[in-house]
């Protein structure tokens, strides 16, 4: 029988708890297993933390929490030597400086253990382990997800990868807000803001239960948030989401739109990422898919999968039937035509500019699939950048909703995704 990878988190006589300096981060080889499912059921860090952060507390993070890191020691070529990134290092090095516990909210700097922190129950759950809505002595209410000690390598480069975007996510408003984090009995706590539900529970609710449907004016500012968030990826840390879907869109009632879950984020490479099957399989663009394509891919990927993503909350349905292979997904999605949505669909009625958009991130020619920039100045965007609806009033409403149907707006006891 193998040997069990090396644990990031072991803890107990059997297993000797390193110091955060020793860990062995250097060596991982991600990949997300795939998924036919055509909707989300919630995993435990897509459905509940996020961020809105001021310009001064990127700058704040890193001189409380992120010294900078001693300079990697040079190794002799002796042995073919697993390569590490200047990434892990760094969030290697910020782990450490976590493990002692601190939390930094709105600026102030806490120094805490897990005895300051209560347990209001579980909220989420997913293949990391469960996400719970916790209170700190000082009256913070945060979402922690907290990541259990038997975490394969696979998983351990995943939460470096979402460590590392979210410590340095603080300046955009549209990502998740991190607080803090400590290790407790060899699991790792990651202290985030608590939002209120993800985009998939709420647009199912309103289809499913009320047989309503979202007005295109919130269907805009959830747009407008989503590509600034890819946006500030691509540009500020040259990173792919490769995972946009509904369950990864989170709202909260004060009106905040945020993405979260970057665990199988990629770093792209002259623009271009490479590994093939990281992310949910059914909102994957054509070019990821097809295996007689040897090429990487782009940003434009992403912007497939938020065209599906628009698609489905807008019309309350998948636009794709559900697979029962990866062959019917390759024979449809490659093969076949893409999604159009039209001004006139299903007895419903939108607007010729988000028809345009729509149709416009679902072209399945890549090299005709706009990037950012173009999206941005689109008039659909520009619109919902113009508009004045109150997405906080709206938001609540359906949330008390909700909470008067007894449906839950978090994810507690759901499956993670396969």
């Amino acid at each position: 029988m193998a040997e069990r990878p090396s644990n990031l988190f072991a803890a107990g006589s059997s297993r000797p708890r390193n110091p955060p300096s020793e860990l062995n981060l250097g060596s991982f080889n991600g990949r997300q297993p795939p998924s036919f499912s055509s909707t989300s059921s919630g995993s435990a860090s897509s459905n509940l933390s996020t961020s809105s952060a001021s310009s001064s507390s990127s700058h704040n993070l890193v001189q409380r929490f992120c010294a900078p890191p001693a300079p990697a020691p040079v190794v002799a070529p002796v042995a073919p030597p697993v390569a590490t990134t200047n990434n892990q290092e760094r969030t290697r090095e910020r782990i450490k400086q976590q493990a002692c516990g601190k939390l930094l909210i709105d600026e102030e700097c806490y120094h805490f253990t897990s005895d300051d922190l209560t347990d209001l129950g579980e909220i989420g759950r997913g293949a990391f382990g469960t996400v719970n809505k916790m209170i700190f002595k000082a009256g913070k209410v945060m979402a922690v997800k907290r990541i259990r000690s038997t975490v394969d390598e696979k998983e351990q480069k995943q939460l470096l990868m979402d460590l590392e975007v979210v410590m340095n996510s603080n300046e955009c408003p549209y990502i998740v807000q991190f607080y803090g984090a400590l290790f407790k009995e060899g699991d790792c706590w990651i202290c985030m803001e608590l939002m209120d539900t993800s985009l998939d529970k709420f647009y199912k609710y309103i289809y499913e239960r009320k047989q309503q449907r979202i007005p295109e004016s919130i269907l805009a500012k959830i747009t407008v948030a989503t590509v600034q968030a890819l946006n500030y990826l691509k540009e500020e840390l040259s990173i792919i989401h490769r995972d946009v879907k509904p369950s990864n869109i989170l709202l909260h009632r004060r009106g905040d739109i945020k993405l979260c879950d970057f665990g199988i984020c990629g770093k792209l490479v002259d623009s271009i990422a490479e590994t093939k099957d990281a992310g949910c399989r059914p909102y994957m663009a054509p070019e990821r898919i097809d295996p007689e394509r040897a090429k990487g891919y782009d940003v434009r990927s992403d912007v497939w999968s938020l065209g599906i993503t628009l698609m489905e909350v807008a019309t309350g349905l998948f636009p794709y039937p559900k697979w029962d292979s990866v062959f019917e997904q390759l024979y449809q999605v490659v093969k076949g035509d893409p999604p159009r949505l039209q001004t006139s669909y299903n007895g419903m009625e939108f607007s010729q500019e988000f028809v345009d958009f729509v149709n416009t991130c679902l072209n399945k020619d890549e090299r005709e699939r706009p990037k950012y920039g173009p999206l941005l100045e689109m008039p659909f965007i520009l619109r919902g950048q113009r508009s004045h609806t109150d997405v906080a009033v709206y938001v609540t409403d359906i949330l008390e909703k909700m909470v008067k149907d007894g449906i839950t707006e978090f994810t507690t006891n759901q499956p993670a995704e396969s």
